[in-house]
């Protein structure tokens, strides 16, 4: 499928720019180009209005009689029902929130533990963000499960090796956790596969979408992982998250809860009062995506066959971004606007994908070390030269296990999105060029 019917440098991207108010230049008025986005997105001005607005009209809770309470539960509705529309859910009831990724996560784990003798294993991967493996190493350190296996993946390709994720899987696997998308590679899992190798054991199957929801399109039907689980703050809106559950198995496992609590979901897991702020600005980001959806739907044509409404439309919006994105990462890889890329940019070592011809296996997510600098000050020199924000973080890794297969600790990554421009990686292949000779020098 090929969209460059029309070029969007000229025509969508100013208008999708306009929709986030710090895509040119940060609060202080300086411009600058924003390439954290692994890290946490740019925020859209319709998130922050529904935030805003959600925060001061329906402040009274939930249960009550006064309008501010009625309009706080249909608010709290309309986000779920937006979240199952991203996720093609048919089922409202089967969407729960939290604090974060990693606090669902620790949950789901939680009320899996209760169900285990100490027999069972789970599988997961070596390129998962720690949110996707402690709360399973949590069970096998309470002797709940006998061991955590990870199944490896190519160091130079950057792909998980499915055989050997397939030969760690037996009948007393009882978890299969995976990433959608790794957060430090950018590589896409062949979740159809997955699913294939967990239909040998009778396996929960676990999916981090953390760093997939903003990237491609997922459809619950046609690839049925058990519970998936994604960050609001990644998806272009504020800090937050959410979890798909199938209803049945969200009824019969049995999470903590306070005793008054609901006996049925989605209620029986969410904790506390909900965050009625958080479904107004989740629904905002997926009407971003709905709008954008409208502006593109032609151009992916046969793709969206056999979606309607809103649904339609949010995928084709994630369709045209994956496929605008793939062009992103090829201008990262084989270099533009006269700047040399990272497939062969001397002084740089870049880990995963750097074959353009495999670049519909990655996202535009790149995490490379300069050879013989200290990641941070690379980092630092990004940012006080060159105006571009990328990160290298101090305790390294981007709380994930990908860089103990390279040997390494830390990292600097950079993570354009669909907001971002050809353009613009241009600007940073220079800026970069730049600093490794900086620090070759």
């Amino acid at each position: 499928m090929s969209l460059q019917s029309s070029d969007p440098q000229t025509t969508l991207l100013p208008l999708i720019r306009r929709e986030f108010p710090r895509v040119e230049a940060d609060a202080n008025g300086r411009s600058r180009i924003f390439f954290e986005n692994a890290a946490g997105s740019l925020v859209l001005q319709r998130v922050a209005d529904a935030e805003a607005k959600a925060r001061i009209d329906c402040s009274a809770n939930v249960d009550a009689p006064s309008w501010e309470s009625k309009r706080n539960e249909e608010v709290i509705l309309e986000g779920r029902q937006a979240v199952s529309d991203l996720l093609n859910v048919n089922d409202a009831d089967c969407i729960v929130s939290g604090e974060s990724a990693t606090s669902l996560l620790f949950h789901l784990g939680y009320a899996i533990g209760k169900e285990l003798s100490g027999r069972e294993n789970i599988v997961t991967t070596d390129y998962e963000h720690y949110a996707n493996v402690n709360p399973w190493l949590e069970l096998e350190q309470r002797r709940l499960v006998k061991e955590v296996r990870f199944a490896r993946f190519d160091p130079k390709s950057g792909l998980l090796d499915l055989s050997h994720l397939e030969s760690l899987v037996d009948e007393d696997t009882r978890v299969i956790a995976v990433s959608g998308v790794s957060n430090v590679l950018g590589s896409k899992t062949p979740l159809d596969r997955v699913l294939r190798i967990a239909k040998q054991s009778s396996a929960y199957t676990v999916l981090d979408a953390v760093h997939t929801v903003a990237h491609l399109p997922f459809d619950i039907q046609r690839t049925p992982f058990d519970f998936v689980v994604f960050s609001a703050y990644k998806l272009f809106s504020r800090r937050g998250s959410f979890m798909y559950g199938r209803k049945d198995l969200l009824g019969s496992l049995k999470p903590y809860k306070v005793l008054p609590a609901p006996e049925e979901p989605p209620g029986n897991w969410e904790m506390g009062t909900r965050d009625q702020a958080l479904f107004a600005s989740i629904a905002a980001s997926i009407e971003y995506l709905e709008w954008l959806g409208g502006k593109v739907e032609q151009q992916v044509g046969h793709v969206v066959d056999g979606y309607s409404g809103r649904r339609r439309l949010v995928n084709a919006a994630l369709t045209w971004i994956e496929e605008y994105e793939r062009g992103l990462s090829l201008a990262m890889l084989r270099g533009t606007n006269g700047a040399e890329g990272l497939s062969t940019m001397n002084g740089i070592e870049t880990y995963g994908i750097t074959d353009a011809s495999k670049v519909q296996f990655r996202v535009p997510t790149f995490t490379f070390n300069i050879i013989n600098a200290d990641p941070l000050k690379a980092a630092q020199y990004l940012w006080e030269k060159h105006a571009i924000a990328v990160l290298a973080e101090n305790h390294g890794g981007f709380y994930s296990r990908t860089l103990k297969t390279y040997g390494k600790s830390i990292g600097v990554r950079a993570s354009p999105v669909h907001f971002n421009t050809i353009g613009e990686v241009g600007t940073f292949l220079h800026a970069l060029k730049d600093t490794v000779g900086h620090f070759g020098s």
